[in-house]
């Protein structure tokens, strides 16, 4: 079956260049895989900014959160044989690992669903405390009544977890902790409650017995979550043959829960296709796609940062249309269309 994602003409709609740094110490490295909301008429964007430290010669620099969200730059001298600085992405210092780039949401919005400008009069989100201080990163965002949820990936070296804040005006934030230990990511709540309980996408990682795949589990207040359980296993020879995990919130639909979900094979090429979930007990996959929707064709897709990737957690859904938004190839930030209808239709249904 072939792509059927509408790529935007003039894609991508943010890189590097568009945005400032956080501080004068930082260059942008990437832009990535925003969430989407809808807020007062405009179209809002929750982007994961990446960035590295400006080097000075002779000495390695990483950056870190501190408790109070403010980037603290760690110097290593490069000859000190403590230091393992072999890996460009994360190197080692006397035991302890560090990432040479640090991740943050910056706020952005648009009247037209394409232009997006930041706004001075709302805060970009940033790693406090001990489990968020190497970054947050790929939030989605999920409306239930008048609240957002803001689920993310909580990276420290305690390890990867899942971070949960609330909001209604996005300036103001309460924060839940981590909802979903380590090591887990790729967290989207339902956008409305079903029997009475919230739901959840999550992807817990178990490298050495069973492996990256996509769980659903309740919660009766959207912070404690129990009754996990496997709905999405990877598939030897298909687009998701090593790893898979959720996109946005899932999309309610007459024929079920439709979820847009990313899939990556061994050589790291990412993909997106679609589960459809039953309506009363969306544990139960009712059909799920045999080839992908939407694959890393377009040359912003296949080179970049890191190349021959897809990967979305934010859409708005208009009608039959699904304006998604998506990270292109580590770096860039792009929109494609899909009809619903065809998606069904992909499925079988």
């Amino acid at each position: 079956m072939p792509d059927i994602a509408i790529r935007y003409k003039q894609n991508p709609l943010l890189s590097p260049k568009d945005l400032e740094p956080s501080t004068e110490n930082m260059i942008i490295e990437c832009l990535l895989n925003p969430g989407v909301f809808e807020f007062n008429g405009k179209t809002g964007l929750l982007v994961r900014v990446a960035e590295r430290t400006v080097q000075k010669e002779g000495v390695m620099s990483v950056p870190i959160y501190n408790d109070s969200g403010k980037v603290e730059i760690l110097d290593f001298n490069l000859n000190d044989p403590k230091l393992d600085a072999s890996d460009a992405r994360v190197i080692s210092y006397d035991g302890t690992d560090y990432l040479t780039t640090i991740s943050h949401l910056r706020l952005l919005f648009s009247d037209d669903g394409i232009t997006f400008k930041e706004d001075k009069n709302y805060p970009s989100l940033f790693g406090e405390g001990d489990y968020e201080s190497y970054g947050i990163e790929d939030c989605r965002v999920s409306q239930i009544e008048d609240t957002y949820y803001l689920t993310y990936t909580m990276v420290s070296p305690n390890g990867v977890g899942v971070g949960l804040r609330t909001t209604k005006d996005w300036k103001n934030f309460e924060k839940k902790g981590m909802i979903f230990s380590p090591h887990n990511k790729d967290c989207a709540i339902f956008e409305e409650k079903i029997n009475g309980k919230y739901y959840a996408l999550h992807r817990p990682s178990s490298p050495e017995l069973g492996g990256n795949y996509i769980w659903i589990s309740e919660s009766p207040d959207s912070v404690h979550w129990g009754n996990h359980k496997c709905i999405a296993k990877t598939r030897k020879g298909k687009f998701d043959s090593k790893r898979l995990g959720a996109g946005a919130a899932p999309i309610k639909t007459e024929k079920g829960w439709l979820e847009i979900y990313h899939g990556a094979t061994e050589a790291n090429r990412y993909c997106l296709g679609a589960i459809l979930l039953d309506l009363a007990d969306p544990s139960i996959v009712v059909a799920r796609s045999e080839a992908p929707i939407m694959e890393p064709i377009a040359t912003y897709e296949k080179t970049g940062f890191f190349g021959n990737v897809v990967f979305t957690n934010g859409h708005i859904v208009d009608g039959d249309t699904i304006k998604m938004y998506y990270g292109a190839s580590d770096e860039h930030v792009c929109l494609a269309n899909f009809s619903i209808n065809d998606i069904l239709k992909s499925l079988g249904q």
